[in-house]
């Protein structure tokens, strides 16, 4: 059974209670089609990027919530309730394909040694720039009787 991510953005004002008792209902219809929930993951509320339009409002933030499962490959079909459900906002089903990213990608060692690269650099760092700069004054110096520019 491959491992799938629902990611779930409720809206902002509901109750905890309610959160749960829907997330509740994914579990038990997952388990149901003989497969486990993993993990789950809430994230809080968050500021979307665009207005979502409902029925009763438009909504610029969500509760988002993170379910990790293991299911058979149909459950995108079965999980196509949550469109009637008055709770969410958008819901969303994505294959996880086993892929790390950032620091989780690298090993321990690799890490350390990625990480330290950056604490002894800074871009703040002045050079010496005194070399590169004695020229340019002459370079833009515009004569009196000069002209600029021909606009």
């Amino acid at each position: 059974m491959p491992l799938y991510d629902c990611m779930l953005l409720f809206k902002p004002h509901i109750r905890k209670e309610n959160l749960i008792d829907l997330v509740a209902r994914v579990g038990k219809h997952v388990y149901r089609r003989n497969g486990v929930v993993t993990n789950i993951k809430s994230f809080g509320t968050v500021q979307l990027g665009y207005g979502i339009r409902k029925l009763d409002g438009r909504y610029y933030q969500g509760q988002l919530t993170q379910m990790t499962m293991m299911a058979t490959p149909n459950i995108n079909k079965e999980l196509h309730y949550l469109n009637r459900e008055d709770l969410l906002l958008r819901w969303l089903l994505v294959k996880n394909r086993g892929t790390s990213y950032g620091l989780d990608f690298l090993s321990e060692e690799d890490s350390q040694r990625e990480l330290s690269r950056f604490i002894q650099s800074s871009i703040y760092e002045d050079e010496d720039l005194t070399d590169h700069d004695t020229n340019d004054d002459e370079e833009y110096r515009v004569e009196e009787g000069q002209k600029t520019s021909d606009y």
